[in-house]
């Protein structure tokens, strides 16, 4: 009787192309997968993939038994990990994030996970200390706008998703605003519009001033709150202008509350990590940042 892990391992190669992705797909190594091959052409009595340098290409015995063998073993996947997300459901995931990310994007993701009995606990903070505690074993994931520093060591970070800054104000804001000076001298052209931010470091808007104009930002601050949909409030009522991400900034650009003040040719964006300990995590951990990369592949930009 062939071995299932055979049969899987053959499906990895034919659909991949190559022994090299089948590896990788499989998390083993090549010559794990080579030897397994062998393995099952032996019992076969049969080549299944001619070998160059271009790939594995498959024989017609191959194509054959992949369409017999494909679906099925597709349907038996399926059932196993339907069996192992509903235990994963059974625990608790300790999960560190901006307080406005996890209300947009964050619970609506992860809500349906809930119904089916896994429990969440919300730290909102910013990206370090949040990290910090990751790395302390308080935390289990982190959403962080930053890569983990190399002094904070055992942490494990995925690229998750791209932010795009928006430089917004009100409408009376963007028509005090002269559109020669702000071509000819940005800087100087918004120098008189106060800031509202999120921390006295001025985090988001000093990057979007450095990457756009070179230079920081001279303007005098008018508000400061640790929320960014707080930020987005105070910009709308007119108490200066602010740097927001595009996801957080679009219903009330729709609405035409506020204006987008500045525009570049490549828009500025900062990536997201999904941020863990390295190492095995736990079944439900591992099926919170499935569940999150998932919903991320049809965020585009956000």
């Amino acid at each position: 009787m062939t071995d299932l892990d055979l049969l899987a391992t053959f499906l990895e190669i034919h659909r991949r192309g190559s022994l090299t992705a089948a590896a990788a797909a499989l998390g083993i190594s090549q010559p794990a997968v080579s030897g397994q091959l062998a393995r099952l052409e032996e019992q076969f009595g049969d080549v299944l993939f001619i070998r160059s340098r271009n790939g594995a290409q498959p024989t017609g015995r191959a194509h054959e038994l992949a369409r017999r063998i494909g679906p099925h073993l597709d349907r038996l996947r399926r059932a196993l990990a339907e069996e192992t997300d509903e235990q994963a459901c059974r625990g608790t995931v300790r999960i560190g994030a901006a307080a406005e990310f996890t209300a947009t994007r964050l619970l609506p993701a992860l809500a349906p996970l809930t119904r089916r009995g896994l429990n969440l606990r919300i730290t909102s903070d910013l990206a370090e200390p949040l990290l910090a505690l990751l790395a302390d074993g308080e935390l289990d994931l982190v959403v962080s706008s930053v890569r983990p520093p190399a002094k904070l060591r055992g942490l494990a970070a995925t690229p998750y998703a791209d932010e795009e800054f928006v430089l917004v104000g009100t409408p009376t804001a963007a028509r005090s605003i002269d559109p020669h000076h702000l071509a000819e001298d940005p800087v100087a052209a918004l120098a008189h519009l106060p800031l509202v931010a999120y921390a006295e470091e001025l985090p988001i808007i000093r990057r979007y001033w450095r990457s756009e104009f070179r230079r920081r930002p001279p303007n005098p601050v008018s508000v400061l709150v640790p929320d960014l949909r707080a930020v987005l409030a105070a910009v709308i009522a007119d108490a200066g202008i602010s740097v927001l991400p595009r996801y957080l900034a679009e219903p009330a650009l729709n609405t035409g509350s506020i204006e987008q003040l500045h525009r570049s040719e490549v828009p500025p964006l900062n990536t997201l990590y999904l941020v863990t300990p390295s190492g095995p995590a736990q079944p439900a951990v591992q099926l919170v940042q499935r569940r999150l990369l998932d919903h991320a592949t049809t965020w585009g930009t956000l």
